[in-house]
């Protein structure tokens, strides 16, 4: 079978990273359909092939059901899930709301696992796969965004445990984001100085794009990572350099 027989449902797929998913799967061959809770203000392409929008809040059981059936119906099979949408504003934890905690836990975990649900059958009948994007928040400390961080924690969780419990039908792996450029750079990383003193302190000198992510969830959806299954991938750069290590470089004298 060739790529461009094999359909890719990518959540929040019309920005940011997921934008970059799609254009890339489509690049490659594949048919894409993307969700979001409003269309975007122009349809993902490659610039010849186009993915196909579905208005989904995926915090909600039903409405994914329907998506799901509705992305089938369409195109007759499903072969990949990328449990991209997620994300949170910055809140304390000392403050947040009950419905805050829970919308935010519902987005990045319960959501994934409902698409995942529902996704199920249908990739099992083909031998599909899903890729679960996580965050370094996860696997780190996530001051002011703790609830979101302990929900990326669940998906890892949940990565490795429905990659036991799916296989060998279903391949299930994560990938662990680190800080990325997107449209929105600003409101999470500050000025324009603020975002190239982290970029210059990663070992890597730069933050990651969302192709870096797109590119990484190409392989994992790919034959080449036929054997790759309950995987933590790490997509941050080298990952970040520990504060102390700071500290003391500025507290020697020379």
């Amino acid at each position: 079978m060739t790529t461009s027989d094999r359909v890719a449902l990518v959540t929040g797929g019309t920005r940011g990273i997921g934008a970059a998913i799609t254009r890339l799967l489509l690049a490659r061959g594949w048919i894409v359909a993307t969700c979001g809770r409003t269309p975007p203000d122009h349809a993902i392409d490659d610039g010849g092939r186009t993915a196909d929008f579905h208005a989904c809040d995926i915090r909600d059981q039903p409405a994914v059901a329907q998506l799901i059936a509705d992305v089938v119906a369409a195109h007759g099979r499903l072969d990949l899930v990328v449990n991209n949408a997620g994300g949170s504003p910055q809140a304390q934890a000392a403050s947040a709301s009950p419905r805050f905690s829970e919308r935010i836990v519902q987005l990045n975990l319960l959501a994934p696992l409902h698409v995942a649900q529902a996704a199920y059958p249908h990739l099992r009948a083909v031998g599909g796969s899903i890729v679960n994007i996580a965050s370094v928040s996860g696997v780190r400390p996530s001051p002011d965004t703790a609830i979101y961080g302990a929900a990326k924690a669940g998906l890892l969780s949940l990565t490795t445990s429905l990659a036991q419990e799916w296989g060998p039908e279903i391949r299930v792996n994560a990938i662990v984001v680190g800080l990325i450029e997107t449209e929105s750079a600003e409101m999470t990383y500050g000025s324009d100085t603020a975002q190239r003193r982290i970029a210059a302190s990663l070992p890597l000198a730069r933050m990651g794009r969302g192709d870096d992510v797109a590119e990484a969830v190409a392989f994992l959806a790919s034959p080449a990572a036929a054997y790759v299954s309950g995987a933590k991938l790490e997509v941050h750069g080298g990952g970040e350099r520990p504060m102390f290590l700071e500290i003391v470089k500025q507290e020697t004298p020379a």
